[in-house]
């Protein structure tokens, strides 16, 4: 399994308008390989809240496939030269290979992601 850990800091009281936006449907849960996305919110402080997004692939050449494809990078140039929301007072991403899952041991005996 292959996972993007997004972190963005945003002016608190915008945060609806983010977990909109990656929450509503959308071309990535229709693309070969994609698992989900989780929507994690915190408040940082009085006047930020940080949201992080946990975007999980069954593998880094699924989610290589998503950023190079037309939908991926139409969406992208769609919004060249605008400027981010003003709201987004920065952003991040980090990815990562997961190497261990480990769960309740009255969950199923099925693993996550099913071996080739």
């Amino acid at each position: 399994m292959f996972v993007i850990l997004r972190k963005m800091v945003i002016k608190a009281g915008n945060e609806d308008k983010v977990i909109a936006k990656f929450s509503s449907e959308g071309l990535v849960e229709q693309r070969e390989g994609f698992i989900d996305i989780s929507i994690l919110e915190e408040k940082t402080r009085k006047d930020e809240k940080e949201i992080v997004l946990l975007i999980r692939w069954e593998s880094e050449d699924h989610w290589k496939a998503w950023e190079k494809s037309e939908a991926h990078i139409a969406g992208h140039k769609a919004n060249l030269g605008k400027p981010k929301p003003d709201y987004i007072l920065s952003s991040e991403a980090k990815k990562y290979h997961v190497q261990a899952i480990k769960k309740h041991r009255s969950a199923e005996k099925t693993p996550l992601i099913e071996e080739n």
